[in-house]
Protein backbone atom coordinates (compact mmCIF):
# COMPACT_ATOMS: atom_id res chain seq x y z
CA UNK A 1 0.00 0.00 0.00
CA UNK A 2 1.47 3.13 -1.22
CA UNK A 3 1.95 5.40 1.70
CA UNK A 4 1.22 8.94 -1.09
CA UNK A 5 -2.36 10.25 -1.14
CA UNK A 6 -2.65 10.75 -5.22
CA UNK A 7 -5.05 12.79 -7.06
CA UNK A 8 -6.69 9.18 -8.24
CA UNK A 9 -6.59 8.51 -4.55
CA UNK A 10 -9.15 11.26 -4.12
CA UNK A 11 -10.89 10.94 -7.20
CA UNK A 12 -11.64 7.29 -5.81
CA UNK A 13 -12.83 8.78 -2.47
CA UNK A 14 -15.32 11.79 -4.28
CA UNK A 15 -16.81 8.33 -6.28
CA UNK A 16 -17.54 6.07 -3.40
CA UNK A 17 -18.44 8.62 -0.52
CA UNK A 18 -20.27 11.40 -2.18
CA UNK A 19 -23.70 11.37 -3.00
CA UNK A 20 -24.95 10.36 -6.76
CA UNK A 21 -26.54 13.92 -6.51
CA UNK A 22 -22.95 15.68 -6.06
CA UNK A 23 -20.23 16.96 -8.68
CA UNK A 24 -17.18 14.74 -9.15
CA UNK A 25 -13.93 16.25 -9.74
CA UNK A 26 -12.79 13.52 -12.02
CA UNK A 27 -15.96 14.78 -13.85
CA UNK A 28 -15.42 17.95 -14.56
CA UNK A 29 -15.92 20.10 -17.56
CA UNK A 30 -12.30 21.37 -17.49
CA UNK A 31 -10.83 24.34 -17.71
CA UNK A 32 -11.27 27.06 -20.94
CA UNK A 33 -6.83 26.54 -21.31
CA UNK A 34 -6.30 22.76 -20.89
CA UNK A 35 -3.84 22.12 -18.69
CA UNK A 36 -1.70 18.89 -17.60
CA UNK A 37 -3.44 17.71 -13.64
CA UNK A 38 -1.89 17.79 -10.80
CA UNK A 39 -0.73 14.76 -9.70
CA UNK A 40 -1.64 15.30 -6.10
CA UNK A 41 -4.93 17.62 -5.77
CA UNK A 42 -8.00 17.15 -7.22
CA UNK A 43 -9.37 20.07 -10.06
CA UNK A 44 -10.36 21.78 -7.44
CA UNK A 45 -8.60 21.71 -5.32
CA UNK A 46 -6.19 23.06 -7.46
CA UNK A 47 -8.75 25.83 -8.33
CA UNK A 48 -9.23 26.54 -4.61
CA UNK A 49 -5.53 27.16 -4.26
CA UNK A 50 -5.55 29.13 -7.05
CA UNK A 51 -7.85 31.05 -5.50
CA UNK A 52 -5.87 31.47 -2.00
CA UNK A 53 -3.18 32.60 -3.67
CA UNK A 54 -4.26 35.28 -5.72
CA UNK A 55 -4.08 38.89 -4.78
CA UNK A 56 -7.47 39.70 -5.41
CA UNK A 57 -8.27 37.15 -2.33
CA UNK A 58 -5.24 39.15 -0.30
CA UNK A 59 -6.95 42.30 -0.70
CA UNK A 60 -10.30 40.91 1.39
CA UNK A 61 -8.13 41.50 4.45
CA UNK A 62 -8.72 45.38 3.79
CA UNK A 63 -12.27 45.35 2.65
CA UNK A 64 -14.76 46.73 4.33
CA UNK A 65 -17.51 44.52 5.72
CA UNK A 66 -20.25 46.38 7.57
CA UNK A 67 -17.97 48.60 9.34
CA UNK A 68 -15.05 50.54 7.46
CA UNK A 69 -11.93 48.59 7.94
CA UNK A 70 -9.73 49.98 10.71
CA UNK A 71 -12.37 51.09 13.07
CA UNK A 72 -11.39 48.47 15.25
CA UNK A 73 -9.14 45.08 15.38
CA UNK A 74 -12.78 42.63 15.90
CA UNK A 75 -15.10 43.67 13.47
CA UNK A 76 -15.26 41.13 10.55
CA UNK A 77 -13.87 42.38 7.04
CA UNK A 78 -14.53 40.51 3.53
CA UNK A 79 -11.43 38.30 4.34
CA UNK A 80 -12.60 36.53 7.62
CA UNK A 81 -16.51 36.99 6.55
CA UNK A 82 -15.11 34.40 3.49
CA UNK A 83 -13.34 32.65 5.56
CA UNK A 84 -16.13 31.94 7.86
CA UNK A 85 -18.69 31.04 5.02
CA UNK A 86 -16.13 28.57 3.36
CA UNK A 87 -16.28 27.20 7.06
CA UNK A 88 -20.29 26.92 6.90
CA UNK A 89 -20.37 25.86 3.14
CA UNK A 90 -18.04 22.59 3.79
CA UNK A 91 -20.29 21.46 6.77
CA UNK A 92 -23.42 21.69 4.91
CA UNK A 93 -21.75 19.87 2.30
CA UNK A 94 -20.40 17.19 4.27
CA UNK A 95 -23.84 16.12 5.84
CA UNK A 96 -25.39 16.12 2.23
CA UNK A 97 -22.30 14.09 0.63
CA UNK A 98 -21.62 16.87 -1.28
CA UNK A 99 -18.09 18.01 -2.78
CA UNK A 100 -16.27 19.82 -0.23
CA UNK A 101 -14.11 21.08 -2.39
CA UNK A 102 -16.10 22.48 -4.39
CA UNK A 103 -17.90 24.24 -2.35
CA UNK A 104 -15.19 25.72 -0.43
CA UNK A 105 -13.32 27.16 -3.77
CA UNK A 106 -16.96 28.85 -4.46
CA UNK A 107 -17.30 29.97 -1.31
CA UNK A 108 -13.95 31.89 -1.48
CA UNK A 109 -14.28 33.67 -4.43
CA UNK A 110 -17.45 34.74 -4.11
CA UNK A 111 -16.62 38.13 -2.96
CA UNK A 112 -13.28 38.48 -4.58
CA UNK A 113 -15.00 41.43 -7.23
CA UNK A 114 -15.97 43.33 -4.06
CA UNK A 115 -15.28 46.83 -4.14
CA UNK A 116 -14.12 48.41 -0.80
CA UNK A 117 -16.33 50.43 1.65
CA UNK A 118 -18.69 47.77 1.32
CA UNK A 119 -21.97 48.17 -0.13
CA UNK A 120 -21.39 51.91 -0.82
CA UNK A 121 -18.63 51.52 -2.37
CA UNK A 122 -20.01 49.28 -4.50
CA UNK A 123 -23.67 51.84 -4.79
CA UNK A 124 -21.04 54.91 -5.29
CA UNK A 125 -19.94 52.66 -8.68
CA UNK A 126 -22.68 51.15 -9.84
CA UNK A 127 -24.63 55.01 -10.00
CA UNK A 128 -21.07 55.97 -11.56
CA UNK A 129 -21.52 53.45 -14.10
CA UNK A 130 -24.68 53.69 -15.18
CA UNK A 131 -24.28 54.44 -18.39
CA UNK A 132 -21.70 51.57 -18.92
CA UNK A 133 -22.92 48.69 -17.97
CA UNK A 134 -22.80 49.14 -14.22
CA UNK A 135 -21.01 47.53 -11.52
CA UNK A 136 -22.10 44.19 -9.83
CA UNK A 137 -19.02 42.53 -7.12
CA UNK A 138 -20.78 39.21 -8.27
CA UNK A 139 -19.96 40.26 -11.80
CA UNK A 140 -16.36 41.94 -10.82
CA UNK A 141 -15.64 38.60 -8.98
CA UNK A 142 -15.97 36.70 -12.28
CA UNK A 143 -13.74 39.42 -14.40
CA UNK A 144 -11.06 39.00 -11.78
CA UNK A 145 -11.23 35.06 -12.15
CA UNK A 146 -11.24 35.16 -15.63
CA UNK A 147 -9.67 38.14 -16.91
CA UNK A 148 -7.56 40.58 -14.14
CA UNK A 149 -6.22 38.32 -12.07
CA UNK A 150 -2.31 37.69 -13.84
CA UNK A 151 -0.30 35.39 -12.47
CA UNK A 152 0.44 32.63 -15.38
CA UNK A 153 1.98 32.32 -18.46
CA UNK A 154 -0.41 31.80 -21.06
CA UNK A 155 -3.51 32.90 -20.20
CA UNK A 156 -5.31 35.54 -18.17
CA UNK A 157 -6.90 35.34 -14.75
CA UNK A 158 -6.68 32.09 -12.88
CA UNK A 159 -8.35 29.71 -15.49
CA UNK A 160 -10.60 28.16 -13.37
CA UNK A 161 -12.79 25.17 -13.86
CA UNK A 162 -16.10 25.21 -15.34
CA UNK A 163 -17.94 24.28 -11.76
CA UNK A 164 -16.09 26.94 -9.78
CA UNK A 165 -16.91 29.72 -12.49
CA UNK A 166 -20.72 28.58 -13.31
CA UNK A 167 -21.04 28.67 -9.30
CA UNK A 168 -19.95 32.48 -9.36
CA UNK A 169 -22.85 32.62 -11.70
CA UNK A 170 -25.60 33.05 -9.27
CA UNK A 171 -27.85 35.81 -11.01
CA UNK A 172 -26.94 34.45 -14.50
CA UNK A 173 -28.37 30.94 -14.09
CA UNK A 174 -31.73 32.34 -13.03
CA UNK A 175 -31.94 33.62 -16.42
CA UNK A 176 -33.67 31.25 -18.20
CA UNK A 177 -31.75 29.30 -21.05
CA UNK A 178 -28.17 31.09 -19.44
CA UNK A 179 -25.17 28.85 -20.46
CA UNK A 180 -21.38 29.41 -20.00
CA UNK A 181 -19.09 27.31 -22.56
CA UNK A 182 -22.18 25.80 -24.33
CA UNK A 183 -23.38 24.25 -21.22
CA UNK A 184 -26.36 25.27 -19.11
CA UNK A 185 -26.46 27.19 -15.81
CA UNK A 186 -29.91 26.48 -14.60
CA UNK A 187 -32.37 26.60 -13.82
CA UNK A 188 -31.45 25.92 -10.59
CA UNK A 189 -27.07 25.93 -9.73
CA UNK A 190 -25.75 22.15 -8.85
CA UNK A 191 -25.59 21.46 -5.40
CA UNK A 192 -22.12 22.90 -4.23
CA UNK A 193 -23.44 26.69 -5.76
CA UNK A 194 -26.39 26.59 -4.11
CA UNK A 195 -24.55 25.20 -0.61
CA UNK A 196 -22.57 28.29 -1.16
CA UNK A 197 -24.43 30.95 -1.88
CA UNK A 198 -27.20 29.83 1.40
CA UNK A 199 -23.64 29.79 3.50
CA UNK A 200 -23.74 33.54 2.46
CA UNK A 201 -26.82 34.43 3.60
CA UNK A 202 -26.71 32.75 7.13
CA UNK A 203 -22.74 33.85 7.91
CA UNK A 204 -23.84 37.67 7.81
CA UNK A 205 -27.07 36.84 9.61
CA UNK A 206 -25.25 35.75 12.35
CA UNK A 207 -21.95 38.13 11.95
CA UNK A 208 -23.85 41.31 11.41
CA UNK A 209 -25.56 40.53 14.67
CA UNK A 210 -22.69 39.94 16.59
CA UNK A 211 -20.47 43.07 15.05
CA UNK A 212 -23.38 45.24 15.88
CA UNK A 213 -23.39 44.15 19.22
CA UNK A 214 -19.51 44.75 19.80
CA UNK A 215 -20.23 48.23 18.30
CA UNK A 216 -22.59 49.04 20.79
CA UNK A 217 -25.61 49.59 18.15
CA UNK A 218 -28.09 46.98 19.24
CA UNK A 219 -28.78 45.14 22.21
CA UNK A 220 -30.01 42.03 23.75
CA UNK A 221 -32.89 43.59 24.96
CA UNK A 222 -33.95 44.76 21.05
CA UNK A 223 -33.34 41.48 19.46
CA UNK A 224 -35.80 40.10 21.99
CA UNK A 225 -38.16 41.09 19.47
CA UNK A 226 -37.27 38.99 17.15
CA UNK A 227 -38.37 35.06 17.37
CA UNK A 228 -35.16 33.95 15.90
CA UNK A 229 -32.76 35.63 18.45
CA UNK A 230 -35.51 34.32 21.20
CA UNK A 231 -34.89 30.56 19.52
CA UNK A 232 -31.38 31.07 19.65
CA UNK A 233 -31.10 32.31 23.26
CA UNK A 234 -33.02 29.37 24.52
CA UNK A 235 -30.92 27.13 22.48
CA UNK A 236 -27.84 28.42 23.98
CA UNK A 237 -29.15 28.58 27.75
CA UNK A 238 -30.44 24.44 27.10
CA UNK A 239 -26.70 23.98 26.31
CA UNK A 240 -24.65 25.76 28.81
CA UNK A 241 -27.18 26.65 31.60
CA UNK A 242 -27.56 30.24 32.44
CA UNK A 243 -24.29 32.21 31.84
CA UNK A 244 -23.65 34.88 34.44
CA UNK A 245 -21.29 36.73 31.96
CA UNK A 246 -23.06 38.56 29.59
CA UNK A 247 -20.71 38.88 26.88
CA UNK A 248 -20.65 34.90 26.64
CA UNK A 249 -24.28 34.84 26.78
CA UNK A 250 -24.05 36.86 23.51
CA UNK A 251 -21.75 34.87 21.61
CA UNK A 252 -23.33 31.59 22.60
CA UNK A 253 -26.53 32.97 21.57
CA UNK A 254 -24.84 34.06 17.97
CA UNK A 255 -23.74 30.72 17.47
CA UNK A 256 -26.86 29.09 18.14
CA UNK A 257 -28.45 31.74 15.62
CA UNK A 258 -25.54 30.10 12.99
CA UNK A 259 -26.46 26.77 13.96
CA UNK A 260 -30.04 27.18 13.96
CA UNK A 261 -29.42 27.80 10.24
CA UNK A 262 -27.29 25.40 9.73
CA UNK A 263 -29.50 22.54 10.84
CA UNK A 264 -32.89 24.35 8.81
CA UNK A 265 -31.28 24.37 5.78
CA UNK A 266 -29.62 20.47 5.95
CA UNK A 267 -33.30 19.24 7.22
CA UNK A 268 -34.87 21.30 4.39
CA UNK A 269 -32.19 20.02 1.93
CA UNK A 270 -33.11 16.40 2.81
CA UNK A 271 -36.56 16.38 2.69
CA UNK A 272 -36.21 17.81 -1.17
CA UNK A 273 -33.59 15.55 -1.98
CA UNK A 274 -35.82 12.34 -0.92
CA UNK A 275 -39.32 13.85 -2.75
CA UNK A 276 -37.39 14.13 -5.90
CA UNK A 277 -34.64 11.73 -5.34
CA UNK A 278 -31.97 13.80 -8.16
CA UNK A 279 -29.67 10.74 -9.21
CA UNK A 280 -27.18 13.37 -10.52
CA UNK A 281 -25.80 17.20 -10.87
CA UNK A 282 -28.02 17.69 -14.12
CA UNK A 283 -31.17 16.21 -11.73
CA UNK A 284 -30.00 19.16 -9.19
CA UNK A 285 -30.48 21.76 -11.97
CA UNK A 286 -33.46 20.67 -13.22
CA UNK A 287 -35.09 19.56 -9.41
CA UNK A 288 -38.80 21.22 -9.47
CA UNK A 289 -37.57 23.68 -6.74
CA UNK A 290 -34.14 24.65 -5.19
CA UNK A 291 -32.50 21.83 -2.67
CA UNK A 292 -30.23 24.23 -0.54
CA UNK A 293 -32.77 26.72 1.06
CA UNK A 294 -34.21 27.47 3.74
CA UNK A 295 -37.53 26.49 4.92
CA UNK A 296 -40.71 27.94 4.99
CA UNK A 297 -40.72 28.72 8.61
CA UNK A 298 -36.86 29.77 8.99
CA UNK A 299 -37.46 32.22 6.05
CA UNK A 300 -40.35 33.89 7.65
CA UNK A 301 -38.52 34.77 10.93
CA UNK A 302 -35.64 35.82 8.64
CA UNK A 303 -37.66 38.37 6.85
CA UNK A 304 -38.02 40.78 10.12
CA UNK A 305 -34.58 39.52 10.82
CA UNK A 306 -32.98 41.47 8.18
CA UNK A 307 -35.08 44.00 8.32
CA UNK A 308 -33.93 44.53 11.87
CA UNK A 309 -30.22 44.42 10.64
CA UNK A 310 -31.12 47.25 8.09
CA UNK A 311 -32.95 49.50 10.64
CA UNK A 312 -30.46 49.37 13.38
CA UNK A 313 -26.84 48.16 11.90
CA UNK A 314 -26.75 49.37 8.39
CA UNK A 315 -28.50 52.43 8.02
CA UNK A 316 -27.32 53.40 12.20
CA UNK A 317 -26.56 56.70 11.78
CA UNK A 318 -23.18 56.27 12.77
CA UNK A 319 -22.68 53.35 9.64
CA UNK A 320 -24.55 55.63 7.34
CA UNK A 321 -22.33 58.87 8.19
CA UNK A 322 -19.06 56.57 7.38
CA UNK A 323 -20.40 55.04 4.25
CA UNK A 324 -21.48 58.43 3.06
CA UNK A 325 -18.31 59.15 3.38
CA UNK A 326 -16.69 56.51 1.73
CA UNK A 327 -19.29 56.97 -0.98
CA UNK A 328 -18.05 60.85 -1.56
CA UNK A 329 -14.84 59.59 -1.70
CA UNK A 330 -15.15 56.80 -4.00
CA UNK A 331 -16.83 59.24 -6.30
CA UNK A 332 -13.35 61.38 -6.11
CA UNK A 333 -11.32 58.79 -6.66
CA UNK A 334 -12.85 57.82 -9.78
CA UNK A 335 -13.28 61.09 -11.87
CA UNK A 336 -9.97 62.14 -10.76
CA UNK A 337 -8.98 58.79 -12.75
CA UNK A 338 -11.09 59.52 -15.31
CA UNK A 339 -9.55 62.45 -15.77
CA UNK A 340 -5.88 61.77 -15.08
CA UNK A 341 -5.63 58.50 -16.82
CA UNK A 342 -1.83 58.26 -16.52
CA UNK A 343 -2.35 58.47 -12.81
CA UNK A 344 -3.59 54.37 -13.01
CA UNK A 345 -1.33 51.72 -12.35
CA UNK A 346 0.95 50.45 -15.50
CA UNK A 347 -1.45 47.45 -15.87
CA UNK A 348 -4.35 49.04 -15.43
CA UNK A 349 -3.16 51.83 -17.96
CA UNK A 350 -2.29 49.08 -20.61
CA UNK A 351 -5.96 47.39 -20.41
CA UNK A 352 -7.63 51.23 -21.75
CA UNK A 353 -7.40 50.68 -25.55
CA UNK A 354 -8.97 46.73 -24.61
CA UNK A 355 -11.76 47.82 -22.30
CA UNK A 356 -12.12 51.67 -22.48
CA UNK A 357 -11.21 54.05 -19.93
CA UNK A 358 -14.06 53.91 -17.94
CA UNK A 359 -14.61 50.13 -17.03
CA UNK A 360 -10.39 50.30 -16.64
CA UNK A 361 -11.17 52.63 -14.41
CA UNK A 362 -13.46 50.66 -12.28
CA UNK A 363 -11.55 47.73 -12.46
CA UNK A 364 -9.10 49.30 -11.01
CA UNK A 365 -11.34 51.23 -8.26
CA UNK A 366 -12.86 48.39 -7.15
CA UNK A 367 -10.04 46.49 -6.69
CA UNK A 368 -8.72 48.99 -4.27
CA UNK A 369 -9.14 48.04 -0.37
CA UNK A 370 -10.20 50.59 1.85
CA UNK A 371 -6.52 50.75 3.21
CA UNK A 372 -5.65 51.82 -0.30
CA UNK A 373 -8.43 54.35 -1.19
CA UNK A 374 -8.25 56.29 1.42
CA UNK A 375 -4.19 56.37 0.84
CA UNK A 376 -4.47 57.36 -3.13
CA UNK A 377 -7.84 60.48 -1.82
CA UNK A 378 -4.99 61.66 0.48
CA UNK A 379 -1.98 61.63 -2.02
CA UNK A 380 -3.65 63.84 -4.75
CA UNK A 381 -5.45 66.08 -2.24
CA UNK A 382 -8.82 65.36 -3.52
CA UNK A 383 -10.62 66.70 -0.24
CA UNK A 384 -10.04 69.82 -1.60
CA UNK A 385 -11.46 69.36 -5.00
CA UNK A 386 -14.70 70.76 -5.84
CA UNK A 387 -17.63 67.42 -5.79
CA UNK A 388 -16.99 65.35 -8.83
CA UNK A 389 -19.43 65.29 -12.14
CA UNK A 390 -23.03 64.11 -12.12
CA UNK A 391 -22.57 60.25 -12.39
CA UNK A 392 -25.73 60.35 -14.72
CA UNK A 393 -24.38 62.40 -17.40
CA UNK A 394 -23.29 60.30 -20.62
CA UNK A 395 -19.66 59.22 -20.79
CA UNK A 396 -17.43 60.89 -22.51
Amino acid sequence: MSILHTRKDREAAEESSLAPYAVRSAASRGRRHPEEPHPYRSEFQRDRDRILHSRAFRRLEYKTQVFINGTADHYRTRLTHTIEMAAVGRTIARALKANEDLTEAIALAHDIGHSPFGHSGERALNEIMQNEGGFDHNVQSLRWVELLESSYPGFDGLNLTWEVRAGLRKHQAEVPGAQLDEYPLGPFQFLEAQIADVADDMTYHAHDVDDGLEAGLINDRQLQELELWRLARRRAAERYGDISDARIRLASTVRAILDIQVEDVIKNAVEVITRHQPRSPADVQSCPERIAAFSPHMNEMLVPFRAFLYENVYWHSDVSEANQQALRMMRRLFFHYIENPDHLGRKARSRIEHDGLWRTVCDYVSGMTDRYAVEEYARFGLENNAPPPDPSRPPA
